[in-house]
């Protein structure tokens, strides 16, 4: 599995090499009162990517620190409690609920 990983790393470092050797002409960039700023176009492009990656990040921050913020609190709720109640084991048999109907013998 390692082999194949990083034959895969190879051949999309490769991929990524060959675009940007085939996108090295200089391209202007036109911002508003007619300035202009001329760059290369894979030199733009990974600019507007990793801005793109940033603020994809950037957007998912608040609901990562709200999920922090519950699992701390549900944790400090699980040491104050004590030892857990007791758990039957995997193999137990445990009786069905009479008034849960079994869908498997439905027909």
């Amino acid at each position: 599995m390692l082999y194949i990983t990083w034959v895969l790393r190879l051949f999309l470092f490769l991929v990524l090499f060959l675009f940007a050797l085939k996108n090295y002409e200089v391209v202007p960039l036109k911002f508003y009162f007619d300035m202009e700023w001329r760059a290369p176009l894979v030199l733009l492009l990974l600019i507007f990517f990793s801005a793109g990656m940033a603020l994809g990040v950037l957007a998912c921050l608040p609901r990562m620190f709200r999920q922090r913020r519950e699992l701390a609190a549900l944790n400090a709720v699980k040491k104050r409690a004590g030892p857990a109640v007791a758990q039957p084991p995997a193999d137990a048999v445990v009786p069905r609920d009479a008034s849960v109907p079994n869908l498997s013998q439905a027909s």
